[in-house]
């Protein structure tokens, strides 16, 4: 019986055939007519094959790849990208579209998270957005000519944007100009949550500044996260707690074109020259996994409401986009919605820049001995969210300057390794 179980994915491998059905979210029946592209995702999301769903949705495709690396099946619908993950040894495949809606009232703004990190005479400064769409019947909100809007505050200068739906992986979006430090982005926001988050640089003189945050959503919840080493306050705003290292401030309600201005002073955190022992069993924990972080500043994790917010303070939005690639591949429940015409443009600007990476403290996934693909796709997932938490804590520590532009190039090409390991897992 257990041989069995292990023959049947390599069959199903070798076999390169996936069988699949496209269904409307919106009108709960199967889609006719959607035309469906197989995407490769090793050698930068080329597009292998073409097919369109049969009457009843129905699909079927034949590449020699399909169950030996990781694809996704692309529906486009109006114009619209749902897409659908393919791990290897899968052999079946269901894609959900939806309907689409130009009213804005389809979704709404909860939250509005803002976190600041110094970086010498200058300050990066990562935001996010939560979306919700709770439509009923449910419908995906898009624009082509933007579907959600954001402004920087003066003299901002901006780095990148992401946009994830609710599977949770993070997008490289390309901003549309709207002047004045105000952009969009023509992402469409699938039923369930989402987010947008961007980072942009502020001069940062004298450790000092007032930065003006321009507000755009009714009745978001402003929050506001800052090292300790900074002093932060602006009317309105009120201490919300300390979580692992970073002070919380939270204001409620704030009106739509609000301009909130928030006085902030002081540096980086400076190095932890304490952390000893603990430090040292860490490092020597982390070598023997492939992925040891030098020696410098321990930053601390960052606490589980700011989780969102390690992506956007991450330079080189192109590796989100390489592990976003990896997660989509490597998990069985995956899909995310993005506008049509960006495909082209995000492969262009996945070319156009160097990937940033940094070390884990997480073994690699198992390629042997899990006793079901549950398990599996539990251990990738934790080693996955450890890279993503040992990038984070690289990259301030990079930025803040409290590590070498050599153990910085080290970190990275160890991370590299991890990743490759994990695709091979």
């Amino acid at each position: 019986m257990v041989i069995a179980l292990i023959v049947t994915p390599l069959a199903i491998a070798e076999a390169g055939t996936v069988h699949g059905t496209v269904m409307n979210g919106t009108t709960g029946k199967p889609a006719a007519g959607i035309e469906l592209t197989l995407v490769q995702l090793q050698g930068g999301m080329q597009e292998i094959a073409h097919s369109k769903s049969g009457a009843q949705g129905e699909f079927t495709f034949d590449h020699p790849g399909l169950g030996a690396q990781p694809m996704l099946v692309r529906a486009t619908y109006h114009r619209v990208n749902f897409n659908k993950a393919l791990p290897p040894g899968t052999s079946t495949a269901h894609v959900d579209i939806y309907e689409s809606s130009e009213d804005a009232k389809t979704i709404n703004v909860p939250l509005h998270v803002v976190i600041f990190q110094p970086k010498g005479a200058t300050m990066i400064v990562g935001e996010e957005y939560q979306i919700e769409n709770k439509s009923r019947p449910p419908v995906a909100f898009y624009r082509s000519e933007g579907s959600f809007d954001f402004a920087l505050p003066e003299k901002g200068e901006l780095q990148q944007v992401s946009a994830a739906g609710p599977a949770g992986m993070p997008v490289v979006q390309l901003p549309i100009d709207k002047k004045h430090n105000r952009y969009s982005i023509a992402f469409a926001f699938r039923p369930g949550p989402s987010s947008v988050r961007f980072s942009y640089e502020l001069p940062y003189p004298e450790n000092a500044a007032t930065v003006k945050i321009p507000t755009i959503y009714p009745r978001s919840r402003l929050l506001i996260a800052a090292p300790p080493s900074m002093q932060i306050s602006s009317e309105g705003l009120t201490l919300d707690g300390q979580e692992q290292g970073m002070n919380l401030y939270g204001r409620q309600d704030v009106p739509a074109g609000t301009l909130v201005a928030v006085s902030v002073s002081g540096t980086a955190p400076a190095p932890d020259t304490n952390a000893g022992a603990e430090q040292q069993g860490q490092q020597g924990r982390d070598a023997q996994q492939g992925g040891g972080e030098s020696a410098g500043v321990r930053i601390q994790q960052v606490p589980g409401r700011l989780d969102v917010l390690k992506w956007p303070l991450i330079a080189g939005f192109v590796f989100v986009f390489t592990l976003g690639a990896i997660l989509l591949a490597r998990r069985p429940v995956v899909a995310i919605a993005g506008p049509a015409p960006e495909t082209e443009k995000i492969q262009a600007q996945k070319k156009s820049k160097p990937a940033v990476a940094a070390a884990s403290n997480a073994p690699a996934a198992p390629t042997n001995g899990a006793s079901s693909l549950a398990e599996v796709d539990a251990a990738i997932g934790t080693s996955l969210d450890a890279l993503k938490e040992r990038l984070f804590r690289l990259e301030l520590r990079h930025q803040a300057g409290t590590i070498s532009e050599d153990e910085y190039a080290q970190e990275r090409a160890r991370a590299e390794k991890v990743l490759r390991d994990l695709v091979r897992g």
